[in-house]
């Protein structure tokens, strides 16, 4: 029998919510109110996370050090890798020079700031997290538009505003099928078949908010009456993207969704441009505004030319995460071609000692008496950051590099992000902490008395995950199974509350740690993570809410629109 989680180690639930909720608000403080940096925010977090579990709610302090060890270990490969990676591939595209052919091909597009936003930050952005995830979207679309001639503060913020519609889809649907694997059991289906009901009932909600998005991203860069101008732009990338994003998550595949929906909202402004452009080109103060010419896209033709050249880095990067995924995507491949199945035979999974089901879960997280696993899969040639490391060689030898510039790019990427790295490294470790010693799960159960409120405040349980983690696929880890329990608990849809954690996690990206600091790194930033955490965090807060709404409303009234 091992150590046995306390929920309620105060006495009371909301005291011990209130306790157990003290990390999170001395990495807002620190970060947000004092201003402090985000690893030096991080590590005070994780020693008053440490403090907590061993003074409150007395776990050993083997169990304490391990977890948080594992934390860490869980954060350099199953983000930081990623991140990092993701990071070296757009420096590749810079040191070769490739970079100023993609600017010129983006400003062919269109030389209207408010288009480019949409077009790079939303669009683009888009299939980035569709096919890697894991903060790429964020450094690469930030870095792309700072170097196009956003103040490099704003280009971060867009590109994590941005970042909301894709995420619960991100990493080829990675969130979700994590979900439907954790709580298949609970709900009686089997795992694909639960994968299956979250997809589309995620793809019932996000579209509503992936409408808006794009208005909403403007609005933040040029104002209300600047987006009125472009509305035809915005709507059609929201109308595109939403309406892709439905069908793919109920009638195709989890996988391919924001792929299919980021293609469709660049064709579809792609095709707009080709008749329409904003009567003034809409610049930054101290640019010369320009009117555009009539009937055509200002430089269509330049952006036309060369455009295959210029995006070609992105097309092998494209191309080798597609390959890497095309067992998930397609089924029942021959053998011989199913390379995914073949880069997963090299798959590490070990269970971590001292920790391994030495954490006892209980009623209501978990049915009955359940040891806690601990364990660790370190997918070396699977992982997205192996595959855009490689995309990254591939494409740096195509692009004329040799070794030594690669090696040199590495160096300056490692040295770039340092700072971004211990962040990460800090808030994952402070996850683990919270969660095997059961702070987690005492917020989260302090959140599930809300009773008939529950599913609005369900989102704001995923937006908690993803605010600790910077993973929408973490936070369904974290609070996935106790949502859907809690939800068979009060009589509600199980399908509504994990799908809700989900969407509702969507919303914390923005204001997660490690995403500002990814996001301040990519931009030669680092200390201005708490400027982006000011000029975001309502925007999280206030977001979460309309997910909650939504998902309020889908519990009572509009409950046909959940699926059967």
């Amino acid at each position: 029998m091992g150590w046995v989680q306390d929920y309620q180690p105060a006495g009371g639930l909301w005291i011990s919510a209130l306790l157990a909720a003290l990390p999170i608000i001395v990495l807002l403080v620190s970060l947000g109110v004092l201003r402090r940096s985000a690893h030096l925010s991080a590590a005070l977090a994780l020693i008053t996370a440490l403090g907590m579990a061993l003074l409150l709610y007395k776990m050993p302090i083997g169990l304490a050090f391990d977890s948080a060890a594992m934390g860490l270990v869980f954060g350099v490969w199953s983000v930081a890798w990623i991140a990092f990676h993701a990071v070296y591939f757009h420096n590749v595209t810079v040191a070769t020079g490739r970079f100023d052919s993609i600017k010129a091909v983006l400003a062919g597009f269109s030389e209207d700031r408010r288009l480019q936003a949409l077009l790079i930050a939303f669009s683009f952005g888009a299939l980035l997290e569709g096919i890697a995830g894991g903060g790429s979207p964020i450094a690469i679309t930030a870095a792309m538009m700072a170097a196009l001639g956003f103040p490099p503060v704003k280009a971060v913020v867009l590109a994590l505003l941005a970042n909301t519609a894709p995420v619960a889809f991100g990493g080829l649907g990675n969130p979700l099928i994590v979900l439907g694997r954790l709580t298949a059991p609970i709900i009686g289906k089997s795992p694909e078949r639960a994968t299956e009901l979250y997809s589309a009932m995620v793809g019932r909600q996000l579209p509503l908010l992936a409408l808006i998005v794009p208005a909403f991203l403007v609005v933040v860069l040029a104002g209300w009456k600047r987006m009125v101008e472009v509305w035809p732009a915005v709507l059609t990338a929201g109308l595109a993207f939403a309406a892709m994003q439905f069908v793919a998550s109920n009638f195709i595949s989890a996988s391919l969704v924001d792929v299919l929906a980021a293609l469709a909202a660049m064709a579809a402004l792609w095709i707009l441009t080709r008749f329409w452009q904003p009567k003034t080109v809409w610049r930054f103060d101290g640019e010369e505004p320009v009117k555009a010419h009539s009937g055509h896209s200002v430089g269509a033709a330049k952006a036309e030319r060369g455009a295959l050249y210029a995006w070609m880095p992105y097309i092998i990067l494209i191309l080798a995460i597609f390959l890497s995924r095309i067992g998930t995507i397609f089924k029942n491949l021959p053998t011989w071609l199913d390379l995914s199945k073949l880069l997963h035979k090299a798959d590490w999974v070990f269970a971590w000692p001292g920790l391994h089901n030495q954490v006892i879960q209980h009623a209501p997280i978990t049915p009955k008496n359940t040891p806690y696993a601990a364990k660790l899969t370190v997918d070396f040639l699977f992982s997205p950051g192996t595959v855009a490391l490689t995309a990254a060689i591939i494409a740096g030898f195509a692009m004329g590099a040799g070794p030594g510039l690669l090696v040199r790019t590495y160096r300056k990427t490692l040295f770039q992000m340092r700072w971004a790295l211990a962040t990460i490294f800090m808030i994952l470790a402070i996850a683990f902490v919270m969660n095997y010693s059961g702070a987690t799960q005492t917020l989260g159960l302090a959140l599930a008395t809300t009773g008939v409120l529950f599913p609005l405040f369900s989102a704001y349980i995923g937006w908690l995950g993803v605010f600790l983690t910077g993973s929408d696929a973490s936070t369904n880890s974290l609070f996935g199974p106790m949502q859907v329990i809690s939800a068979q608990q009060l009589h509600i849809d199980p399908v509504l509350a994990g799908a809700t954690n989900t969407s509702g996690g969507v919303m914390g990206k923005m204001i997660s740690p490690q995403n500002l600091s990814i996001g301040a790194t990519a931009i030669g930033q680092s200390g201005k993570e708490g400027s982006l955490l000011r000029q975001t965090f309502f925007w999280s807060i206030a977001l979460t809410a309309v997910v909650g709404v939504i998902s309020l409303l889908q519990a009572t009234i509009l409950s046909f629109m959940i699926p059967s």
